[in-house]
């Protein structure tokens, strides 16, 4: 498993503070990438050597349509331009039937929506330079006659395809709070050892439900579920992600110390 540190997720609106910031590593969003020509920043970092991973949210892996190819290709080439270790997508659909949701929604945990769950990881990592890993969402609903909880869902998932495991704890705390997850029986459930990074996000309660934002600060709570992970297991990277209403460069970087303070507590 390649070891990746402590890092963040590049923005184009804030590539400035990223190249300044001490992180060990970043992730692209790759539908926001483009290839000719990479972005200057990328370039920059790249220069210096740092790790970049690939980062996928439109993939649809979970859906009953066949998975587009031409963003299966989008993400194996953004992965080539920045040489990624690794490239990442959620175990969520986006649509069906043609109709985009523009949302992350979640795989019903029945052995047949795993079969086709698998059938589509199968046949998208064949396209890919870079091994995958698939990530657990936050959702506020879960759907009725599940089979397996959500542990044992991603255990299966990654034992039939060989694929790692991108644990955001800030999502599974989401879960524990709209769904009544329990974060200690997921913990346990799923294999440790394959884990290949870990995200790390702010979020909001508003009226008895937590919203996983990224764009705000990242909560007791969460840095408490990846206290859990870490006490556990010693993840190869942990990522900190902002997506929008972005706070001063010192806000950040006063995160990334609170994350990487927790998992060099547990090394």
């Amino acid at each position: 498993m390649n070891r990746l540190g402590v890092g963040v997720g590049w923005r184009a609106e804030i590539d400035l503070t990223v190249e300044g910031l001490a992180v060990d590593f970043v992730e692209v969003l790759a539908e926001n990438v483009p290839t000719d020509p990479l972005p200057e920043s990328l370039r920059v970092l790249r220069g210096r050597g740092l790790p970049v991973v690939a980062h996928a949210v439109s993939l649809s892996l979970g859906g009953t349509d066949p998975v587009d190819p031409k963003r299966v290709a989008h993400l194996a080439a953004v992965a080539d331009a920045v040489s990624a270790p690794l490239v990442s997508e959620h175990v969520a659909f986006t649509g069906a039937g043609g109709l985009d949701s523009g949302h992350l929604l979640p795989v019903p945990r029945t052995r047949e929506a795993l079969d086709v769950l698998v059938a589509n990881v199968r046949a998208v990592r064949q396209d890919l330079p870079a091994p995958l890993a698939l990530e657990n969402i936050a959702a506020l609903l879960d759907w009725p006659d599940s089979d397996l909880t959500e542990g044992q869902f991603l255990a299966e998932l990654v034992d039939r395809t060989d694929c790692d495991l991108l644990i955001d704890v800030a999502n599974l705390y989401a879960n524990s709070v709209n769904l009544a997850t329990d974060a200690a029986r997921f913990l346990d459930e799923i294999p440790l050892e394959r884990i290949a990074y870990v995200h790390v996000a702010g979020g909001v309660h508003h009226d008895g439900v937590y919203h996983d934002t990224h764009a705000h600060a990242v909560t007791p709570e969460v840095l408490d579920v990846l206290d859990q992970l870490c006490a556990r297991v010693t993840p190869p990277g942990v990522l900190l992600e902002r997506d929008d209403d972005y706070p001063a460069d010192t806000e950040l970087a006063g995160e990334l110390s609170a994350i990487r303070e927790i998992v060099e507590r547990h090394v």
